[in-house]
């Protein structure tokens, strides 16, 4: 089961949070179809959010048709997102080098950069 992190000073919506976490956890092989999501209560619990933000977020997973609701049951994946799964030998490899990032002193705003950096090179011939 996915367990949000809201970070209350990123500037990024709440709900937004919630809705990207999920996406991320279905990339990485963590949520399956058919796995069911926390119930909104559970979140509030773990989060100290306001319940209809949680709603609003598994709303807009349900209309990106990664979800379904049903009543009195929960909500529950649908389908999956990408194929990078948590156990790649390439998801070492990128810990490897965040780990000597921060050994040379890099924060993570840093890190972030210069990844963003070559993900944009790399993906560069897909822009239209």
């Amino acid at each position: 089961m996915v367990e949000y992190r809201i970070d209350r000073h990123s500037g990024v919506a709440t709900y937004v949070q919630i809705v990207q976490q999920t996406k991320q956890a279905l990339r990485l092989g963590l949520l399956r179809p058919g796995d069911q999501l926390p119930t909104a209560r559970e979140v509030v619990e773990a989060t100290a959010i306001n319940p209809n933000t949680v709603l609003k977020a598994y709303r807009e997973l349900e209309r990106e048709g990664l979800v379904e609701a049903r009543r009195g049951l929960g909500t529950f994946v649908r389908r999956t997102l990408g194929a990078a799964p948590a156990d790649s030998p390439l998801r070492g490899e990128l810990e490897e080098w965040a780990a000597r990032a921060v050994r040379a002193g890099w924060d993570r705003d840093d890190m972030a950069a210069l990844f963003t950096a070559v993900l944009d090179k790399s993906f560069q011939g897909e822009r239209s």
